[in-house]
């Protein structure tokens, strides 16, 4: 009796343990449907033709089919073609031997559109037969991935195929990457480069001191550098990117550059086309000017002949008078001859041809240039010239002889548009500091002023509203002062035509 209660108690406790195992793979079957249901990856079980036996919830976001509805269907139907029979071409091994595999394929989504699935798969087996009893897949959506990757290789090629000079440096100056066009257009190995040998030792410095902290601060830096060639520097326009990709070592460059000389040689080309034609046009200004030197060497020749005669004249009526008699008349004719000798270096400095070299000037001297050689016109046209500068003018960054050019092309313009023009009897030069880093100049007239239909076209070579002008006076006064690294406008002037000149102060 006693064995017997033993026994009924051994059994209900078994029977206790039993049912408590049960309970517990209850909750755990419970807790993988769970999550089952709830992952974002596609679970799917499937028979060895690839038909699904089983599709988790997820099937709906990913490619839009119901659970249900994939139910019977081959998932070989829905693969991209050329990704099926990559997968069928698997060695037999992949599913018999290992039974474990990843695949990365088109996915044909119930809208038509191909989805790029990364599936990880294992195969069940019979252990006693080995037949193929299921598959159970995991399938996760890599579409974003695959995009990424094919846009980074198709970078990639761009990078290797472009023209520019591509490279990439570490924060210690290494180069560990070059494409083909620096490595064939630098002449460098590649491999053990460092930006020493890339670039010259003036743009190493600028790399060095203003480019990297420049990236480190804005992520990026663009300017002019130059580069070592097997045939002297290679000038180019750098773009300097900081490397912020993930994990991205601190300090890495990536440095594209663009050879600009073609575009330098033609900009020095322009520039020697640019002074040519300004040396033609103070020729031709010279020429509208003649009267106005004629008169100025007249005026001192006039007056050293009166001085010469006048000392010969006492000479003749004192033959024996002390040479200290003719030290006033000769002491006027030197004064006259250096007054003459200025004049004429002036205006050989004027008509001299040159390059535009700017360089801290004081503005009212261009000014008072510029007046002298249009003073005799203005007064045999009766048109008054004003100047109006204040004393306390900084110096201005500028070519002189360009400047004077400038005043020059002006105030004959303005002096054109006042003829025969009723109340335009006067022309206004002034000047004034704008800003803490420019002065701008203003010449005004009051003649007709400039109409709608011209502004467009004011500064563009060979436009004229004068039936024998060229066209050339005011686009010739814009280009060197572009040069200049200033620019010159028309402004609003009520009556009259006002041109504004604006010039950067001397440091």
């Amino acid at each position: 009796m006693a064995d017997a209660r033993t026994r009924l108690a051994a059994l209900e406790a078994e029977t206790a343990e039993l049912r408590a195992r049960c309970e517990r793979l209850a909750e755990e079957r419970d807790h993988y449907r769970w999550l089952t249901e709830r992952t974002t990856d596609l679970i799917s079980r499937h028979a060895r033709d690839g038909t699904f036996l089983y599709a988790s919830p997820a099937a709906r976001e990913l490619i839009g089919y119901a659970p249900a509805e994939l139910i019977g269907v081959s998932a070989y139907d829905l693969f991209h073609p050329d990704d099926l029979a990559d997968l069928l071409n698997k060695s037999p091994r992949v599913y018999h031997r290992d039974g474990f595999y990843q695949h990365t394929y088109r996915f044909r989504a119930r809208d038509g559109h191909y989805v790029w699935f990364e599936t990880t798969s294992r195969t069940r087996r019979d252990p006693a037969t080995g037949e193929l009893i299921d598959i159970l897949c995991v399938s996760r959506d890599v579409t974003r991935r695959i995009q990424a990757e094919a846009n980074r290789e198709r970078l990639a090629r761009v990078v290797a195929s472009t023209t520019d000079y591509v490279l990439f440096a570490d924060a210690a100056g290494r180069v560990f990457y070059l494409n083909e066009a620096a490595r064939r257009g630098l002449a460098l190995p590649p491999a053990d480069v460092g930006l020493a040998d890339a670039y010259t030792e003036a743009s190493l410095a600028i790399l060095n001191d203003e480019i990297g902290p420049a990236v480190t601060r804005d992520g990026s830096w663009s300017g002019e550098l130059a580069m070592r060639g097997p045939e002297g520097p290679i000038p180019v326009l750098c773009v300097a990117l900081a490397d912020e990709a993930p994990g991205g070592e601190p300090g890495r460059l990536s440095l594209l550059n663009r050879d600009i000389g073609l575009r330098k040689a033609a900009e020095a080309q322009a520039r020697r086309h640019q002074e040519q034609i300004a040396h033609a046009n103070r020729l031709a200004t010279t020429g509208e000017l003649a009267s106005n030197i004629a008169h100025e060497l007249n005026q001192p020749l006039g007056a050293i002949a009166n001085y010469a005669s006048g000392a010969l004249m006492r000479l003749e009526a004192a033959p024996e008078a002390p040479a200290r008699d003719l030290a006033l008349p000769l002491t006027r004719i030197n004064e006259q001859v250096a007054g003459l000798a200025e004049r004429l270096r002036h205006i050989r400095a004027y008509v001299r041809r040159g390059q535009t070299r700017c360089r801290p000037l004081a503005f009212a001297t261009a000014v008072d240039g510029a007046l002298r050689l249009c003073d005799w016109q203005f007064r045999q046209a009766g048109v008054a010239l004003e100047p109006a500068l204040p004393d306390d003018l900084p110096r201005v960054q500028a070519d002189p002889i360009a400047l004077e050019q400038v005043l020059v092309n002006l105030l004959l313009n303005a002096l054109e548009a006042s003829r025969d023009h009723p109340g335009a009897d006067r022309v206004r030069v002034c000047a004034e500091r704008i800003t803490p880093r420019e002065l701008v100049f203003r010449v005004q007239d009051r003649g007709p002023g400039i109409s709608e239909a011209m502004k467009p076209d004011l500064f563009t070579p060979f436009y004229t509203s004068k039936p024998e002008g060229l066209g050339m006076g005011l686009a010739i006064a814009h280009s060197l002062m572009e040069a200049m690294g200033g620019r010159l406008s028309l402004e609003d002037a009520g009556s009259g035509a006002c041109f504004a000149g604006t010039l950067r102060l001397a440091d």
